[in-house]
């Protein structure tokens, strides 16, 4: 299983920051994405966007918030 504190827990302070568009993004969470019975990936959350990846740690899909 993908340890996601291990991954992302360092852009919570806000040092580190996911560069999307050439803007840079604060990350404010991540979590497991379930289907009901199994884990079938994660997330990122960061100010703007909610980023989407497999189990195999691939990008998936990139959706604006709000």
């Amino acid at each position: 299983m993908i340890n996601l504190d291990e991954r992302y827990h360092s852009y919570l302070s806000g040092d580190k920051k996911f560069r999307i568009d050439d803007a840079e993004e604060c990350v404010k969470g991540y979590g497991f994405e379930c289907d009901g019975s199994s884990i079938i990936g994660y997330y990122v959350l960061t100010e703007n966007y909610k980023l989407s990846y497999n189990l195999k740690e691939q990008f998936q899909f990139m959706e604006p918030l709000g």
